[in-house]
């Protein structure tokens, strides 16, 4: 995705654009109302992610410009004001969704994810999968059973959520922060190798003797699961 932050800060936004490009997107930022505005209606993007308090203009107010444009790029709002009429008032101003802050990156690239999607969907969405399949590894998320080849592994729960997080993103590039934040529940980099240890774990469980892994390191970028 081609994704428009629109952040003053400069720990938040920094925050925001390591995570989302680790995670393969193009970034483009501004770091006030004005120049916000003017990159939204000078350029195409998939997405619009923006501070409801910033300098010069304010978040809703380029949410009501980018409408009275007739722009449809969907808006996502980021506000520390989280209370119900703060909400209905950035939905109402045109914003397509409304993240109160703190957040968990996996929280905000999931429903970025989201808006992308509606704009181009036609039918409604589909019932959540309860198995998921890469290769001849198979999961059963309602019987929590993992089995390679028809092989029973013995996995434990963090090592079921990691694998359910690959599989999930099979063939994409998983990075550290998304792995942190998703099967950690860690907003931070705590500096340790416990992703590391886990990977290698469940590695050996899943392609032990197998002689075609699935489970691979990008090396500088993270992991990825993909058929052989």
């Amino acid at each position: 995705m081609r994704i428009l932050l629109i952040e003053d800060d400069p720990e938040t936004s920094r925050f925001i654009r390591k995570g989302l490009e680790e995670a393969g997107h193009v970034m483009d930022h501004a770091g006030d109302g004005k120049q916000g505005l003017l990159l939204a209606l000078d350029a195409e993007h998939d997405v619009v992610v923006v501070d409801r308090m910033l300098p010069e203009l304010d978040g809703l107010s380029i949410v009501r410009s980018l409408r009275a444009a007739n722009r449809s790029t969907p808006v996502l709002v980021l506000s520390a004001l989280g209370e119900v009429d703060d909400r209905v008032e950035g939905l109402r101003a045109g914003g397509d969704d409304y993240l109160v802050k703190p957040f968990a990156l996996a929280e905000l690239s999931a429903r970025l994810e989201a808006l992308v999607r509606r704009r181009g969907t036609g039918p409604g969405p589909e019932a959540p999968a309860t198995r998921l399949a890469v290769a001849d590894l198979e999961m059963d998320l309602l019987a929590r059973t993992v089995k390679r080849a028809g092989r029973v592994i013995e996995i434990k729960p963090r090592e079921f959520r990691l694998l359910e997080y690959l599989m999930r993103h099979a063939g994409q590039v998983v990075t550290r922060t998304m792995l942190l934040e998703a099967v950690w529940d860690y907003h931070f980099d705590p500096q340790t190798n416990v992703i590391d240890v886990h990977v290698s774990r469940l590695r050996r469980k899943i392609d032990h003797d197998s002689g075609r892994p699935l489970i691979h390191t990008v090396r500088g970028a993270g992991y990825v699961i993909r058929p052989p």
